[in-house]
Formats: structure tokens, C-alpha cells, sequence
């Protein structure tokens, strides 16, 4: 293990004991866990120490846990190019309550926060333009989320007859029940053109 972030987790937690609730250091990567609410003031000490000097924000992501309370983890990956390490910070956060944005501390996180709210709906308290980014206008729902159907809520096609967009409820040709999810190779009964050069050609007499 690596002593060095071992002793940085233990000096951010001694400096912030009312932020941090964990500093650990997790496959060679300091992970700390911090209270939502404080998440500015954490970044902010993180940027500005002279012992962290962690000056970029490479990314920031959702993730869900449904089964939680609190189903979301926001994760800030951070790099000091002063000390050549990483870290990464999260949150927990549900569906209704907001986790105060990071633009005024990373500049990066801007269009990394609209990402997390476009897929996962995780909402962003005084950022400055928290709208779909990835996603078409008028997308229904978060595509990230656990529970998400996998063919989506609705399609959208362009119609030659009226000359616009339509979007058109979902509508599958074949239940995901009755699917047969055997390989061709071994549900297939029937013979096909070709299958009799797969059988070996009996060897002549005394060869």
C-alpha cells in the first residue's frame, strides 16, 4: 500500500472532521467520502492545499445503488500534476435532493454535471445550465438508471409522409420472453445447405 496517500487521507480527514466521513486509500487511489452538502468545501481544500494540489478535474460520473436509500454516488476523479496523484471523492445523493455544484471550484465539471443529471437524474443545485446533453429533446427518463427498460420508453423515426420527427411509444414485434438465447449452432434442428461437408468423409479401405 501506498504510505504516502495513506498519510495524505489522514491529513484531509484530520483537516476537514466535520466533510469527511471516510479516507482510504483503494486499489493504490485515495478514495475519500464526503458529506453531500460540504462537497464545494472539500473540492475547495483539495484544489488549494499545498499538500493536495489537486488542480484538474479529469471527470465526475453517477452511479446507482437502487437498492439504497440514497441510490446515487456522485464520483469526482481529481489529479495533481504537482505530486502526480490521483483521488477520487463521492457523495451520496437520491433522487430529490440536490448536490451543490462544483462549477465554481472545476470549470470542468460543467457539462460533467449535466451529464450525470441527463442519464441519471441526479440534480445539481446552482449550476448554470443543468439541461440534457447526450440525450434528443423531450427524452423521457435517465438511461443509466438500474431500472431503466432496456428498449427504452419511446422511438423516434422520421416520417417521410409528414415531414417531421415523430415519436412513437415502443412497441417490441416479439415478447424478450419467448426469445430463444441458445447459439443457432446448438437450438437450430433443421439441416442447412452447406452442414453435410461438417461430416467427416469415411476413410477408404486400408488408408
Amino acid at each position: 500500500m501506498n504510505q504516502a496517500l495513506v498519510d495524505l487521507g489522514d491529513y484531509i480527514a484530520a483537516a476537514l472532521p466535520q466533510d469527511i466521513l471516510s479516507a482510504k486509500v483503494e486499489r493504490d487511489e485515495l478514495v475519500v467520502r464526503a458529506r453531500s452538502e460540504s462537497v464545494v468545501k472539500v473540492l475547495t481544500f483539495l484544489r488549494d492545499d499545498s499538500n493536495c494540489q489537486y488542480k484538474v478535474c479529469v471527470d465526475l460520473c453517477g452511479v446507482d445503488y437502487p437498492e439504497r436509500g440514497r441510490r446515487f454516488d456522485v464520483v469526482y476523479h481529481l489529479l495533481s500534476l504537482k505530486h502526480n496523484q490521483r483521488a477520487r471523492v463521492k457523495v451520496e445523493t437520491d433522487e430529490a435532493t440536490p448536490v451543490p455544484s462544483v462549477t465554481s471550484v472545476y470549470s470542468s465539471a460543467n457539462w460533467y454535471e449535466r451529464e450525470a443529471w441527463d442519464l441519471y437524474g441526479i440534480l445539481f443545485s446552482d449550476h448554470p445550465d443543468l439541461r440534457r446533453i447526450l440525450t434528443d429533446y423531450g427524452f423521457e427518463g435517465h438511461p443509466l438508471r438500474k431500472d431503466f427498460p432496456l428498449t427504452g420508453l419511446v422511438e423516434v423515426r422520421y416520417d417521410e409522409v409528414e415531414k417531421r420527427v415523430v415519436y412513437e411509444p415502443v412497441k417490441l414485434t416479439q415478447d424478450f420472453r419467448t426469445f430463444d438465447f441458445l447459439s443457432p449452432w446448438e437450438g437450430a434442428r433443421s439441416v442447412l445447405p452447406g452442414d453435410e461437408k461438417a461430416t467427416e468423409a469415411p476413410k477408404p479401405d486400408g488408408g
